[in-house]
């Protein structure tokens, strides 16, 4: 067997197949709020998040070790995520199709930059600009789709993905801080644990507000339902981060940041084929220019790092 082939292989493979399950995710989140309402979906995908961490914990297969660490100090980042970025994705799903919910969230790196530039004085270059420039057309692109824009459901859906995408793009620049003291699994639990408990909350207190507190389980009787937030908890919240943290401790950033450009490409085609969600040349064009533009704004920064770092080393 050669094993330096596959040390090359499968971190590709890990990538793409992480890719591919949160791309699909989306189209899960829609099935099940079918049957279900936003907090309650989340509180038990993060119920089943935490139970499966604590399972792979106890085994030893991961190692989580919060002694001494001061992780109260993640607290505050839950607000953020999984705090606003799921309440966010969850009613942006369910008010928009899993097409939309996939490309807008493809904005994240793009929002990312833009952010750091503010709060973190990161220069952005040129070609940067004009790809978020790019990523901004194609998001009107896709919302002119709609037709003319009223205060109806939909509307408030993109409002609610944007939200998603701003309070993801905060949690990434605010963690920064955080990552050099715990590990990225021992970070997701925390804010699994802080996800089950905070969704939980809300959604135990809107079943009691509504008087249906005894039926709060009652949905994952339906096999669809149990499928569903056993995919978004277990697979996607667990396995395919695990997998994509393997990715990254193999592969560059802009060949990651390549391969989650798969993850709306996955959310657009699922959503079409599995769901009917509309999709004409128009929401091609945008999907295009969202990509192009997600592509454009990576890469270029990774350029820019490494020269920087260049001139550093020479002086």
């Amino acid at each position: 067997m050669d094993y330096s082939k596959n040390t090359k292989i499968l971190p590709i493979i890990a990538g793409i197949v992480t890719a591919i399950i949160w791309g699909i995710s989306f189209i899960f989140t829609k099935d099940v709020l079918n049957h279900t309402f936003p907090s309650q979906v989340m509180g038990l995908r993060f119920a089943s998040a935490v139970i499966t961490l604590t399972i792979l914990k106890a085994l030893g297969v991961i190692r989580i070790d919060l002694k001494g660490k001061g992780w109260k100090a993640l607290i505050p980042l839950s607000l953020f995520q999984p705090g606003l970025y799921f309440m966010g994705e969850t009613w942006g799903v369910k008010w928009t199709t899993a097409s939309e919910a996939g490309m807008i969230i493809a904005l994240v790196p793009v929002v990312s930059t833009v952010m750091a530039g503010f709060f973190l004085k990161e220069r952005v270059n040129f070609l940067q600009f004009i790809c978020i420039l790019i990523s901004i057309v194609g998001v009107f692109v896709i919302v002119s789709t709609q037709g003319e824009l009223k205060f109806g459901e939909h509307l408030w859906g993109i409002v609610a993905l944007f939200i998603a995408v701003i309070a993801q793009s905060a949690y990434s620049i605010l963690s920064k801080k955080q990552s050099h003291k715990f590990t990225s699994v021992e970070i997701t639990y925390i804010m699994m644990w802080s996800g089950m408990i905070i969704f939980n909350t809300l959604g135990i207190s809107q079943s009691i507000s509504t008087g249906t507190l005894d039926i709060y389980l009652s949905p994952l009787k339906l096999p669809s339902v149990t499928i569903g937030i056993l995919y978004l908890g277990v697979i996607s919240s667990v396995f395919a981060f695990l997998m994509f943290n393997y990715a990254l401790a193999h592969l560059r950033i802009s060949q990651t940041t390549t391969m989650l450009n798969l993850v709306p490409l996955v959310a657009v085609f699922g959503g079409v084929v599995i769901q009917n969600d509309p999709f004409g040349w128009l929401q091609a064009v945008g999907i295009v220019l969202i990509l192009v533009g997600v592509w454009g704004t990576t890469i270029f920064g990774e350029r820019q790092k490494k020269l920087t770092n260049d001139n550093n080393l020479k002086i």
